[in-house]
C-alpha cells in the first residue's frame, strides 16, 4: 500500500523550504520484504534514467537481495574507530558532495557507532533530506518510540533502536511492505530471514502467529493514521469546513514515577487516534513539596524531552494545589483530554475518594479523563527517594543526641523539683531535630524520646511496661504530638529550603538582567553571560559569536584552553541548525560540552555551551541556566542591534556628508575655477590692448579666486581631519587676546566698507588652548559675519571672562538667523538660502568652528535676533585653568 504524495500533517514542521522528500518501505518485522522492494523500485527509477546511489544497504547475506545491488552505484562507507576497533558507518559528508537525485539508506532506526555525528541513523537522514537530496528507507513499526511499550507487552521484547514519531510523520510516501504471519513464517523456516538456528529460535519467541498478527495490525493501523493525517491536512489546505477531530487538545501529567515515559508514549498514540491533535507532557512544581529527588527530575527532564522528540510540547506548572493547577491550565487553553497515571493509591485515600484521579474526575467539566494504570502487578511503585540519607547517618545520630540532652535535662528537672512536665522537654528535642534535619530524623527521635519518657519517668520505671491506663494515654497524645511536631517542622524546614533556593534563583535572574542591560557592547554582553552561566551552572561555560561566516569563541568563565574539534563541530552544528548539540543530545554527543543556540527575537545571535554533565535535567539549576540563556540572547541581539544602529548611523551620516561634498564641490570650485580661466584666458588674449585698470582688475579676480578657493581647500582638509579623528591638538597655555588680534588680521582685507570694533579687557585669563586651532576657528566665524552683513555695517569682536571660563563673543547687524534654524547653524553645508549667497562659502566655516572649538573642551552657541529683529552673536567659551578635554592630557 503507498500513501498519496501530499504536504505532512505535522503543525510543528517549518515551513517548507529547498528539501528532498523521504519516503517510507514499512514492514510488520524483519523478513517481509522491505530492502528487497525498495531496491526493485529504485532499479526501475535507474532505468527511468534517475541518478540513483545506494548510501548504506543490509543484505544480511540474503542472495535475492545481494543480486538487486548489481549494477547500482554504492558508496563507500566511513571508518570510525570504536574501542581499538575499527567500524564502518555511512558516510554523511560523502553523500552530501555527491547530491545524487536519489538516495538509498536502509534501516531508518539503525544505532550509528559512537563517535558518529548523530547517535541515530535517522538523524542523519534528517541532515540529506535537508541538504535537498531525495532519500529512500527502510523501518519496522515496532521500531516507533511511541508504540514501544505495547511491543513490550505484545512480545516480551524490549526494542532498544526506536526513532521519535515525528520521523515517520514528516515521510512525504509511506509504502506499507505486507506479507501475511503464515508466509512470513514460512519464509522464516526456509532460511531466507536468518540462519537456521537463528530462525528456530526466533520463530519460537518474536516470530509466534499471535505477535506477529498484532505487530502487522499495528503497522496498517499506523499506514491508516498516515493517510487521514493527509488526508485532513490536504482538506484544510483547501478550506473544506470540518469539523475536525484535530480540534481536540490532550494533556498529559507526569509526576516522575516509573510509568512517565510511558504515559509520554499513550498521549501520543492518543493523539494519533485524534488526527493528530495537539497534545502537551505537564510536570506540576510543587512549591511546599519537601526537598527535591535528583532521580525523580532525571525521570522527569527524560519525559519532557520525550515528548518533544515525538512531536508534543512540555510546559512545567507550579502551585500546591494539583488539581486547582491542572484544572486552570486545561481552561485557559482549551484541553479536552487529560491523561495520568494511576499508581498503589492506599485503600484509605480510595476510601474517602482524595486520589488524584477522583479528584480531577470531580472537578473536570467538560474534559475527557484518561487513567492509565501500572502494568506492573500489584502496582509496584518506585522507590522512594531515601531522603533521610541526605546527610547520612549524622541526622538520626544528632536527633538521638537532642533526646540524650533532654533526658539529662529531664533528669536534673525529676530531682530538683516534685511536679514537672517532662514531656515538653522531649518534644523540644523532636523540634529540633525536625527544623534542622528534617521528617525523617523528627519521627526517630520522637520514638526514641516515647521509649524514654515511658522507660525513664512513667511508673513502673524502668521498665517498659505501662502501669496506668492514662500513663497510656498520655503517651498516646504525647508521641501524636511529637510526630505531627516533628513532620510540621521538617516540612517547613524543607519548604524554606525551596523557597530560598527559588528566591536565589530569580535574585540571579535579577542580577544576571541588571548587568547584561548594563554591558556596553557585544563582547561586553557576550563576558557576562558567560560568567552568569558558568555560575548557574556551576561548571565552566562558553559563548561563541559569528564572524565571517563562522563562530569563534567569544568569552569563557573560567577562563579556560580553546575548545577541541569535536566541541566546535557541535557549535557550528547548533549554530547552523538551531538545534542543541553535545553531550547528552542526539548530535555529536561525546563531546564534554553541551552547546544550546541562542535565539533572539528576530533571529540567532549565537551559541553558549556549558561542561558535560554540570545540570540534572530537569533540575532548578538546568531552568536557571536556561532562563539565562534566553536573556542573553535578547541581550546580545540587543547589543549587536545597538551596534549596527551606530554604525548604521555613521555610515549615513557619511553617506550624507559625501553627497553634500560632492554637491559642494561640483558647484563651489567651479566657480572659482571658472573665475580665474576666464581672467586669464583674456589677460592672455588681449593683454597687450586692454587698459591698465581693466588689466589690474583681472589680476586682482585671479588673486581673490585664488584665496577663496585655498579658503575652500583648506577648510576641506580640516572637516576631514575632523570626522577621521586626525586632529592633534597642541595645548599652551595662551592669551586670548593675541589670538582674537591675529584672527582679525587674518580677515581684514575682506572687510572692504564694513567696520571692526575690538572689546578686549586690560587683563584676561590665561587659557590651556591650541592658538592655531582657536585663531582658526575665530577666522572662520569673522568670515561667516563678514558674508552675512551688509556694507557699511559694524562687527565687533570682544572677549571677557566670568566664573570658569573665557568667553569670546562676535556680533554683526546682518539679516540674522530664523529662531527654527539656530539648531543647525553649526551643520555641515549649512548656508542661508538666498540666490546672492554665491561668494559667502561653501558652509563649512561655523561646523570647522564648532569642531575646533569643542576639541579644546570649549562651548560654541548662537544667538539670533539681538537687537530690533536683526544681527547674530556667536558666543565661544573656554574653560579657564582646568582641561576638561581628553585629548589636551
Amino acid at each position: 500500500m503507498i500513501l498519496p504524495e501530499t504536504g505532512p500533517s505535522d503543525p510543528t514542521r517549518p515551513a517548507p523550504r529547498k528539501r528532498g522528500r523521504l519516503k517510507v518501505f514499512l514492514g510488520m518485522s524483519p523478513g517481509v520484504g522491505k530492502t528487497y522492494e525498495m531496491l526493485r523500485a529504485a532499479r526501475r527509477r535507474k532505468a527511468e534514467g534517475e541518478d540513483v546511489v545506494v548510501g548504506v544497504v543490509e543484505t544480511h547475506g540474503r542472495r535475492e537481495t545481494e543480486s538487486l545491488l548489481r549494477g547500482l552505484e554504492v558508496m563507500a562507507r566511513q571508518p570510525i574507530d570504536y574501542k581499538s576497533r575499527v567500524l564502518m558507518e555511512f558516510d554523511i559528508d560523502g553523500a552530501i558532495a555527491r547530491r545524487p537525485g536519489l538516495l538509498l539508506v536502509d534501516e531508518y532506526a539503525h544505532s550509528n557507532v559512537p563517535g558518529s555525528r548523530h547517535p541515530k541513523r535517522w538523524q542523519d537522514v534528517d541532515e540529506i533530506l535537508a541538504a535537498g537530496i531525495d532519500v529512500w528507507t527502510t523501518l519496522n513499526v515496532q521500531h516507533l518510540e511511541s508504540l514501544s511499550d505495547l511491543v513490550l507487552r505484545i512480545t516480551g521484547i524490549r526494542q532498544r533502536e526506536t526513532i521519535p514519531d515525528l520521523a515517520l510523520s514528516n515521510a512525504d510516501d509511506i509504502e506499507v511492505v505486507d506479507i501475511t504471519p503464515e508466509e512470513l513464517r514460512k519464509r522464516l523456516a526456509e532460511g531466507k530471514v536468518y540462519l537456521p538456528e537463528t530462525a528456530r529460535l526466533a520463530s519460537e519467541n518474536f516470530f509466534k502467529i499471535e505477535n506477529l498478527t498484532a505487530l502487522r495490525e499495528m503497522a496498517l493501523r499506523r499506514a491508516a493514521q498516515t493517510v487521514d493525517d493527509h488526508l485532513v491536512a490536504t482538506l484544510r489546505e483547501k478550506g473544506v469546513q470540518g469539523p475536525w477531530a484535530a480540534s481536540a487538545r490532550i494533556l498529559v501529567l507526569i509526576g516522575g514515577d516509573g510509568m512517565t515515559a510511558d504515559l509520554v508514549r499513550t498521549g501520543r498514540r492518543l493523539s494519533d487516534m485524534m488526527m493528530d491533535a495537539p497534545w502537551t507532557v505537564a510536570h506540576i512544581d510543587r512549591p511546599s513539596a519537601s526537598a527535591t529527588d535528583p532521580v525523580r527530575n532525571a525521570r522527569v527532564g527524560d519525559a519532557l524531552k520525550l515528548a518533544e522528540q515525538l512531536g508534543g510540547r512540555s510546559v512545567v506548572l507550579t502551585g500546591d494545589d494539583i488539581v486547582r493547577t491542572v484544572m486552570d491550565y486545561a481552561h485557559r487553553n482549551n484541553v479536552t483530554q487529560i491523561v495520568l497515571g494511576k499508581g498503589r493509591d492506599s485503600r484509605l485515600s480510595e476510601l474517602f475518594g482524595r486520589s488524584l484521579a477522583a479528584e480531577l474526575l470531580r472537578s473536570s467539566r467538560g474534559v475527557a479523563i484518561h487513567i492509565v494504570t501500572d502494568r506492573e502487578e500489584g502496582g509496584a511503585q518506585p522507590a522512594r527517594p531515601r531522603r533521610a540519607l541526605r546527610h547520612g547517618w549524622s541526622g538520626y545520630a544528632i536527633g538521638a543526641g537532642f533526646v540524650a540532652v533532654a533526658t539529662g535535662l529531664a533528669l536534673l528537672l525529676d530531682q530538683s523539683f516534685e511536679r514537672v512536665d517532662l514531656g515538653v522537654v522531649y518534644l523540644s528535642a523532636v523540634l529540633a531535630a525536625g527544623v534542622l534535619y528534617g521528617l525523617r530524623p523528627a519521627l526517630a527521635a520522637a520514638t526514641v524520646a516515647f521509649l524514654t519518657y515511658n522507660f525513664l519517668f512513667l511508673s513502673p520505671r524502668y521498665s517498659f511496661s505501662i502501669g496506668s491506663p492514662t500513663d497510656i494515654l498520655t503517651l498516646l497524645v504525647f508521641w501524636a504530638v511529637a510526630l505531627v511536631t516533628g513532620y510540621l517542622a521538617g516540612r517547613v524546614r524543607d519548604q524554606a529550603r525551596r523557597a530560598q533556593r527559588r528566591a536565589s534563583a530569580v535574585s540571579a535572574l535579577l542580577a544576571a538582567s541588571q548587568t547584561l542591560t548594563n554591558a556596553d557592547g557585544v563582547s561586553e554582553t557576550a563576558r557576562v553571560l558567560a560568567e552568569q552561566t558558568a555560575a548557574a551552572a556551576g561548571a565552566r561555560a562558553v559563548v561563541l559569536l559569528p564572524e565571517n561566516e563562522d563562530i569563534v569563541v567569544a568569552a569563557t568563565a573560567p577562563q579556560t584552553e580553546s575548545l577541541g574539534s569535536a566541541a566546535m563541530a557541535a557549535a557550528r552544528w547548533a549554530w547552523t541548525h538551531g538545534e542543541p548539540a553535545g553531550h547528552g543530545t542526539g548530535t555529536l554527543p561525546n563531546t564534554r560540552w553541551t552547546f544550546r543556540p541562542l535565539e533572539g527575537v528576530r533571529g540567532r545571535a549565537g551559541v553558549a555551551g556549558v561542561e558535560a554533565a554540570a545540570l540534572t535535567p530537569g533540575s532548578d539549576e538546568e531552568r536557571l541556566a536556561l532562563a539565562l540563556l534566553e536573556q542573553g540572547a535578547v541581550a546580545l541581539e540587543r547589543a549587536r542591534l545597538a551596534s549596527e544602529a551606530v554604525e548604521t548611523e555613521s555610515l549615513r551620516r557619511a553617506d550624507r556628508f559625501r553627497g553634500a561634498l560632492m554637491n559642494s564641490v561640483s558647484h563651489d570650485l567651479r566657480t572659482p575655477l571658472s573665475t580665474v580661466l576666464g581672467a586669464s584666458t583674456t589677460l592672455i588674449a588681449y593683454g597687450d590692448t586692454l587698459k591698465p585698470s581693466v588689466r589690474a582688475d583681472l589680476l586682482l579676480s585671479i588673486r581673490e579666486e585664488a584665496e577663496r578657493l585655498n579658503r575652500y581647500v583648506g577648510d576641506l582638509l580640516d572637516m576631514t581631519r575632523l570626522e577621521g579623528g586626525g586632529l592633534n591638538i597642541r595645548a599652551d597655555w595662551t592669551d586670548t587676546r593675541d589670538v582674537l588680534n591675529a584672527a582679525a588680521e587674518r580677515v581684514s582685507r575682506r572687510l572692504e566698507s564694513r567696520r571692526m570694533t575690538r572689546d578686549f579687557p586690560a587683563k584676561l585669563s590665561l587659557v590651556m588652548l591650541d592658538q592655531a586651532l582657536l585663531e582658526q576657528a575665530v577666522v572662520n566665524t569673522l568670515e561667516n559675519a563678514i558674508a552675512y552683513s551688509p556694507d557699511g555695517s559694524r562687527i565687533e569682536l570682544a572677549a571677557y571672562e566670568d566664573r570658569g571660563s573665557v568667553v569670546i563673543s562676535i556680533e554683526d547687524e546682518g539679516k540674522g538667523i530664523p529662531t527654527d534654524e539656530l539648531q543647525r547653524v553649526f551643520d555641515r553645508f549649512r548656508r542661508m538660502e538666498e540666490p546672492s549667497d554665491r561668494q559667502k562659502g561653501a558652509g563649512l566655516g561655523l561646523a570647522i568652528a564648532k569642531g575646533f572649538v569643542e576639541a579644546m573642551g570649549g562651548r560654541i552657541a548662537a544667538a539670533s535676533p539681538i537687537a530690533d529683529g536683526h544681527g547674530t552673536r556667536i558666543l565661544i567659551s573656554l574653560p579657564k585653568a582646568i582641561v576638561t578635554h581628553p585629548d589636551l592630557l
